[in-house]
């Protein structure tokens, strides 16, 4: 599937290669903005919204197998290699491309998720944009309002309504919702690699207060990316890019070259 990508960086950059970043479930590309923006100095970053997710074709299909291939076919279109970045979602996505097409990645950095089986589920969220009526919202605050019926956390409200279409008319959802209650088990699964690793470089970067790379995930990590340096970032937690912007934005860098 050809995913819609924003591109950034210099005409000319210092390094060929490409960096690809990757956002996770409900989001798409802006909310990586941190990172490209600092990467973009630099190199050329190209952020992409997944399949189901922002200006991207939808498709009933939300595995693991179909997310790491539409990324290999942004990597193929951009020369073939590239670094990558991915977050929760887009992590699982990247770690699963790298072990799958470990020739099409050169340097992998995972934000605050690892190659296991979580037993979380986030069907409540999509229940919660599905209960909207959105017939008849004119501005964000009315979706936030509505929202707020099902969703507690003004953040969490505030993150989800960046993919509320209020142009279109009706106002719809750019997230392909049913697609991802199906697939929802293969998203907080994680598919099976039969021993195979990937040697390249990785960081593994997690949020200090998150429990989504708890220490006992952490063999799971090093068995599939046996260069894997875990860090993490204190006080923050899952949205740890959002959380502490500049630190997980230099620390990619530093890491990424």
């Amino acid at each position: 599937m050809q995913l819609d990508t924003t591109i950034s960086g210099p005409d000319t950059p210092a390094d060929p290669l490409p960096i690809l970043l990757v956002h996770g479930l409900f989001g798409q590309a802006r909310n990586l903005g941190v990172i490209a923006r600092r990467l973009s100095q630099d190199r050329k970053v190209i952020s992409a919204d997944m399949r189901n997710h922002g200006n991207s074709p939808h498709d009933p299909d939300h595995s693991y197998d179909a997310l790491a291939g539409d990324l290999a076919e942004v990597i193929a279109a951009h020369g073939g290699r590239a670094d990558v970045v991915g977050h929760s979602m887009g992590g699982k996505a990247s770690m699963h491309l790298a072990l799958s097409h470990p020739e099409l990645v050169r340097k992998l950095v995972v934000l605050d998720i690892a190659p296991v089986a979580y037993r979380h589920d986030q069907t409540a969220m999509i229940d919660a944009m599905e209960a909207v009526d959105l017939t008849g919202i004119a501005s964000r605050q009315q979706a936030d309002t509505a929202l707020a019926q099902g969703v507690e956390e003004p953040g969490t409200r505030a993150f989800l309504l960046q993919s509320l279409d209020l142009h279109a008319d009706p106002p719809r959802w750019k997230l392909n919702l049913p697609a991802l209650r199906d697939q929802m088990g293969n998203l907080t699964g994680w598919p099976g690699h039969e021993g195979r690793c990937f040697d390249g470089p990785v960081l593994a970067l997690a949020g200090g207060d998150s429990d989504y790379v708890l220490p006992e995930y952490e063999d799971a990590i090093r068995s599939a990316f046996p260069s894997a340096r875990i860090e993490r970032i204190a006080g923050a937690g899952h949205w740890l890019h959002a959380e502490k912007p500049a630190e997980v934005a230099e620390a990619v860098a530093d890491f990424i070259g």
